[in-house]
């Protein structure tokens, strides 16, 4: 299909999608607004059980025609059933590893990096072997990304310029997304295949899956004390200068606007999704009305700018206080804190 009128033709009705990860915090939410879109939506999961049980609970509910399809990272080829004839493929699935040692560089080299890129690889492979994928909207994550200059000093103002040495993940604790989304980058170029890069800060929210997403376990560990988890908020200020939140409802939007919105038929590379930054002493006074005495900086907020993708249109609908209260709601609905918890 050629650029221009023809092109345009993908974004005047809903067509197929394929959804990696769909069992995930992400994932979960993307399937049930591309399904109440209209959208035919192919999710995948390494556990079908747990897709079925979120159709039964959450996705049925809203309409549209929902195919479900077994798929691993890890397996090549697995992914092949599930893109025949999708038109669009939303890459939510990632390999999170919190506690991968930061000094065993053959265990980085060998076991997180090499695995991600090569399970990213295998889903790029099954887009061009499907031969119907136009562009992959690839999610990314903010480890991706630095305010620290060349020296070390923090910069006012973070856009998508702003990443992380690739250089340095051999040497240092590995976000793995960096690897994988220069790896699929690569891959869309030489294949022909329209790539973009969703950049979510922390994301938080309700939540459609059975348990607490591991970002809103990272940023509510200030009222939590969770020992493994308060060092990485912690390592987050240090790197970025501010924590940005954005809500898990305006992450959706978002990927769905590049490719759904007009404006965006000739959207490409990576776009930061920021609903709002704060320090961390605003941050402390959004978790609990209990004082927070090793969150309490009151310096000025680097800026996470989202501002190329709201130059195209888009607009975040929840600032930062909605949510927080959206995610304690829904922990404190799971269980996962009490009343009296903030």
């Amino acid at each position: 299909m050629t650029d221009g009128s023809a092109n345009s033709l993908l974004w005047e009705s809903p067509s197929a999608v394929c959804v990696t990860g769909s069992t995930g915090y992400i994932g979960s939410w993307l399937v049930r607004s591309l399904l109440q879109r209209g959208y035919v939506v192919h999710a995948t999961a390494r556990d079908l059980w747990k897709a079925a049980q979120l159709q039964e609970s959450v996705w049925e509910c809203v309409g549209g025609e929902l195919k479900l399809f077994r798929a691993d990272m890890d397996e090549e080829g697995s992914y092949d059933e599930a893109m025949q004839g999708c038109t669009f493929v939303f890459h939510v699935a990632a390999c999170m590893d919190f506690h991968a040692p930061s000094v065993d560089n053959d265990y980085v080299r060998r076991e997180v990096l090499r695995a991600v890129v090569r399970g990213t690889l295998n889903v790029m492979k099954s887009c061009r072997r499907a031969g119907s994928v136009k562009r992959v909207v690839f999610t990314s994550s903010i480890s991706t990304a630095t305010a620290r200059d060349s020296l070390g000093e923090l910069k006012p103002h973070v856009d998508e310029s702003s990443v992380v040495d690739v250089d340095s993940i051999w040497l240092h604790k590995p976000p793995g997304w960096v690897a994988a989304e220069n790896a699929a980058l690569r891959f869309a170029k030489d294949n022909g295949i329209e790539f973009i890069s969703v950049v979510p800060t922390t994301v938080a929210g309700p939540f459609l899956t059975p348990h607490v997403p591991a970002s809103i376990r990272v940023l509510l560990s200030p009222i939590t004390n969770d020992p493994e988890l308060l060092p990485i908020i912690q390592a987050v200020y240090a790197r970025l200068g501010s924590i940005s939140l954005v809500h898990v409802e305006d992450v959706v939007s978002a990927i769905i606007f590049l490719v759904a919105a007009p404006q965006a038929v000739a959207a490409e590379g990576r776009f930061l999704c920021s609903g709002e930054s704060c320090n961390l002493a605003c941050l402390a006074r959004l978790l609990s009305h209990k004082a927070l005495p090793l969150f309490s900086d009151e310096s000025l907020p680097v800026v996470i700018s989202s501002k190329k993708l709201t130059d195209l249109g888009f607009e975040f609908k929840h600032k930062a206080s909605v949510i927080v209260r959206d995610a304690k709601e829904g922990c404190i609905q799971a269980g996962f804190l009490s009343n009296d918890s903030s």
